[in-house]
């Protein structure tokens, strides 16, 4: 086994994740198979109860195992399957160390960070590095390890210490380190100077962590001016060819191509001996017509001038990171439509009626009326959905292309009923408040019986489970996109569904509203679409979790093609392609994917 760590210094958040993603493309491009793990130092046991707005999106995999958002980029680079165990957090490697320790697995030693925590990090890494991540079925050659945080953070530090132990087991021919640094400039701007010191103090602090970087990363602004990179290299004391320059690009699909022209690919290929692995020839041309491939749709763009645009009406877009997937499907769906993306972020609390601030309330309306296609994605809580039902209404009656993701479908479905059904006082469960005996008298969405609204970490309706297409929606534009596929596999993250009693009354409605896909058994309404609309669907799963660069997600796929008046002649196309839902995990009996961890 292969391991490449990427680690960060001088400032999180400066594209490790993507870096670590488009490393493991370029190996997997050349034939190799590949996987990823992703470390947090933080003490959560998953990111399942974290606020998106502090931490970004929650990421949720197959077998329900809630996430960081890189997982996100790994897969949707890599075309991989992960799994819960490929994000290791503080709180996981401690509950499994306290749990050991309790069943006397250590045979009365005193427990200590160093080797027990540490020794146990490295046996995870170890042992999930050999985990298949495709149909193939068989162990990865190369695992690439993305070390969270900033090297020097003092809850980095077992993680530091556990890698470098690695590296000295696996032996130098088989770890290599990328460092990513961040390369100010000062003044800010075009004329400001570029400055190394940073990433010296950054190097120097891996190192005397006991790792000793391949390769520096240098996160910039601007291309770096040579006089840099040799300064760099020199007070370092790597080669030049050990510095590169990850300058800020287009769009995050070009990072592959920017390090594939700067050789990564023959430096790993050195000092990993990777030409000692056999690969198959079939392997060889996969990696070679994706990288074709991926080119052309990175590259694509750059040639298009054709915009659509569409209005995300959401609750927490004061930080774009909370819908990472949402943004990615989309760009995926522009790039295969062969359209540029103009996303428009509304505040969805900024379309309720608010005296208070006109101006918020009309540029937000402005938005909502003059987009190609509006999209109402996941979120939690009542804050803003009053908001987002007045989007779906204006979608409906003014036969806008809408897509509701989760949220998005039921408060579609509470539109529909209060708007066509005649109940006025229709809502959601979620929303009551027994604090102040709030109580939603007539609640089109309610909470699912068997899940605790007590216990909010991992016991909602999580991972993939099956949606089955129903008789007689043979019309549904959504499903003309599967051919004639008889259900769809998708991930879902959910406590609160639509009222079963509710259903035959907004069926029956003349609005036009069909629940075309259910699930579990037809106990659970999964997609919802208004027959007579360019486009008005709803799905109560996640699609945003399996699209991918090469393969998007047919449900944001239709939306912005319905929205680009390019609907029918992407069904022609995509109609017979087989999708990711395919894809199944081995569930146990009910279907059900276990959400604990």
């Amino acid at each position: 086994m292969k391991y490449v760590l990427v680690s960060g210094g001088v400032i999180s958040g400066v594209g490790k994740g993507i870096i670590a993603s488009s490393t493991g493309l370029l190996l997997k491009t050349s034939g190799l198979k590949v996987t990823s793990i992703k470390i947090d130092p933080y003490m959560n046991i998953d990111a399942g109860t974290m606020s998106p707005i502090e931490h970004g999106e929650c990421y949720v995999l197959d077998d329900g195992g809630e996430c960081d958002l890189d997982l996100g980029n790994y897969e949707r680079y890599l075309h991989i399957t992960l799994r819960r165990d490929n994000n290791i957090t503080t709180g996981k490697i401690y509950q499994q160390v306290i749990a050991a320790e309790r069943r006397g697995d250590y045979l009365g030693k005193t427990v200590q960070v160093v080797p027990h925590v540490t020794g146990a990090i490295e046996e995870w890494v170890e042992r999930v590095a050999k985990v298949p991540v495709d149909d193939s079925g068989e162990e990865p050659d190369v695992c690439v390890i993305e070390l969270g945080g900033t090297v020097g953070d003092i809850e980095s530090a077992p993680f530091i210490h556990a890698m470098t132990q690695l590296q000295r087991n696996v032996g130098k021919n088989n770890f290599f380190q990328i460092h990513v640094s961040y390369v100010p400039v000062i003044p800010p701007g075009a004329s400001g100077e570029q400055k190394t010191k940073p990433t010296q103090r950054a190097v120097g602090d891996v190192r005397s962590a006991g790792l000793n970087p391949d390769l520096i990363a240098c996160r910039c602004e601007r291309p770096l001016e040579e006089p840099i990179i040799k300064k760099i290299a020199n007070m370092c004391q790597v080669e030049h060819e050990q510095v590169f320059a990850v300058h800020d690009v287009s769009t995050t699909y070009r990072v592959p191509l920017l390090l594939e022209k700067q050789n990564l690919l023959p430096i790993l290929r050195r000092k990993l001996q990777l030409d000692a692995i056999t690969i198959p020839p079939t392997l060889v041309e996969q990696g070679k017509h994706m990288w074709k491939e991926w080119i052309g749709l990175a590259t694509g763009q750059d040639h298009v001038f054709e915009t659509v645009t569409i209005a995300l009406v959401g609750k927490y877009i004061s930080l774009h990171d909370s819908y990472m997937s949402v943004t990615k499907a989309l760009e995926h769906a522009a790039m295969h439509c062969k359209k540029k993306l103009n996303l428009i972020w509304v505040d969805a609390e900024h379309l309720e009626d608010n005296a208070s601030k006109p101006a918020e309330f009309h540029k937000a309306w402005h938005s909502v009326c003059t987009a190609d296609g509006i999209l109402v994605p996941g979120g939690f809580g009542e804050r803003g959905t009053e908001g987002m039902i007045k989007a779906a209404n204006w979608a409906r009656t003014n036969k806008t292309p809408y897509l509701g993701v989760c949220l998005g479908m039921q408060v579609a479905v509470i539109e529909y009923a209060r708007n066509v059904c005649g109940i006025q006082d229709a809502g959601s469960a979620e929303f009551d408040d027994p604090k102040t005996n709030k109580i939603c008298p007539n609640p089109a969405i309610i909470n699912m019986p068997e899940i605790s609204n007590e216990v909010l970490g991992g016991t909602m309706r999580l991972g993939k489970r099956a949606t089955t297409f129903q008789p007689g929606t043979e019309w549904s534009k959504f499903r003309a996109l599967y051919g004639s596929a008889p259900e769809l596999w998708e991930r879902h993250r959910h406590r609160y569904e639509v009222k079963p009693e509710l259903i035959s009354t907004l069926e029956q409605a003349e609005g036009g509203l069909t629940f075309v896909g259910k699930g579990d058994g037809d106990k659970r309404m999964e997609i919802i679409e208004i027959k007579d609309h360019p486009w008005f669907v709803g799905v109560q799963f996640h699609p945003e979790y399996i699209s991918r660069v090469l393969a998007p997600s047919k449900s944001y796929l239709g939306f912005f093609a319905a929205a680009a008046g390019s609907l029918e002649e992407i069904t022609k196309e995509f109609s017979g392609r087989v999708d990711l839902s395919h894809l199944r995990v081995n569930l146990p009996e009910d279907g059900a994917v276990n959400g604990t961890n």
